[in-house]
């Protein structure tokens, strides 16, 4: 394999003083040769800064001087880096050493814009949780014509450390605008730009903890910021087809994506549920709620110390489940099109609530039932595909 091929590997570093060093050990430890490792600390207020100026000249430190969050490390990466590929690495992420020597022939073919690979998930001790995110077998080939169609966010992609990108389609897409997710706007458009190749093997880690910014902000603070993203990039992908002489419906991409597909679940919810009442939410904490949705309490389902507590093992296990959390005070349970394949294994369950409760709402998003009173069933079932 030739490696006449600079890559640059960019580690995004605020405040991840505990995991910095394994972040920064990771991209120092590949086995290609031709690599060079830039470390962009933005205004750390903890032992980052000690930590990259230990490593003297092994790495090249970018201290800024003003906080601008991470999405400035893609505007700076093309500007800092000297090479024709670029990794960005979170600090509390980790790269297998191998990573850089499986992704850079690729680039050698110059159609491709990203390779990309799934990532072990990990808990904050290290430690494999089982999980592969987001999915084993990643999409690639060349996806123009297929987005154009279905919109860029119906093909699933790797987290920025899942990411690796020619330094000239970087240099197109940046900078960032503001109000949109880094590493999902720069997918979205290399999914539309070019050849999209992937790794088969995870080929990092991601790190999940209490201090990740996924899990800082509120549920509907990111919803709110999920719609910004998804407006900005549907205007600017579909100027770009236009220019490019084809049709394109972004009312079909919004919905087709996730976001849209929580946003309008969540309206829903609010349609059908008074305001403030606690109801029971299966959505096999794929929302990622907190345990909050608009205004209300939504009680994950099984819970366990107030966090979701996986499946559970069995249909007396749902059943006694279900019975607790509605004693104490859900009116309603909803089931969000993740969990929708529960009501086909848990039997008893599925016929414990389509005998017992009315089914107020069920399409393709979510499926509810109104829990305040027992055995009033055959009420009006409303039902919305938009």
């Amino acid at each position: 394999m030739s490696d006449s091929l600079l890559a640059s590997i960019v580690i995004s570093s605020y405040n991840y003083g505990r995991f910095l060093r394994r972040a920064i050990d990771s991209a120092l430890s590949q086995t290609y040769p031709n690599t060079e490792v830039i470390v962009a600390d933005d205004c750390s207020t903890d032992d980052s800064r000690e930590i990259i100026l230990s490593y003297g000249d092994r790495v090249i430190p970018m201290l800024r001087e003003k906080n601008e969050g991470g999405d400035a490390n893609y505007n700076e990466a093309c500007r800092m880096s000297r090479g024709q590929v670029i990794f960005i690495l979170d600090s509390d992420d980790m790269l297998c050493p191998t990573v850089v020597e499986r992704a850079m022939p690729h680039f050698h073919d110059s159609d491709v814009v990203k390779v990309h690979w799934p990532l072990w998930e990990i808990n904050v001790n290290g430690r494999k949780t089982g999980r592969v995110v987001p999915c084993p077998v990643l999409p690639e080939g060349r996806l123009r014509e297929a987005v154009a169609r279905n919109g860029p966010f119906n093909y699933p992609s790797p987290s920025t450390s899942g990411n690796a990108y020619a330094r000239g389609f970087l240099e197109d897409t940046l900078p960032l605008p503001r109000g949109v997710y880094g590493d999902s706007y720069v997918c979205a458009w290399a999914s539309a730009s070019g050849t999209i190749r992937r790794l088969p093997e995870p080929q990092g880690f991601y790190r999940i903890h209490s201090r990740n910014t996924y899990a800082k902000t509120t549920f509907d603070q990111r919803l709110k910021h999920d719609m910004t993203h998804l407006n900005i990039c549907c205007t600017e992908l579909s100027e770009y087809y236009c220019e490019h002489g084809m049709k394109v419906d972004t009312e079909v991409w919004k919905k087709n994506s996730w976001h849209w597909r929580v946003h309008r679940s969540v309206e829903e919810i609010q349609e059908i549920i008074p305001p403030e009442d606690t109801f029971i939410l299966a959505d096999e904490d794929n929302w990622g709620t907190h345990g909050s949705v608009a205004g209300h309490r939504a009680l994950p389902f099984p819970e366990l110390d107030g966090y979701y507590g996986g499946h559970p093992p069995d249909d007396e296990t749902a059943l006694r489940e279900f019975e607790r959390l509605r004693q104490l005070g859900a009116s309603f349970i909803v089931f969000a099109w993740p969990a929708f394949w529960w009501l086909d294994h848990y039997a008893g369950l599925r016929q414990h609530l389509r005998g017992a409760f009315p089914c107020v709402r069920e399409n393709d998003r979510l499926i509810a039932f109104d829990l305040r009173t027992e055995g009033r069933v055959g009420g009006e079932k409303r039902g919305s595909n938009d």
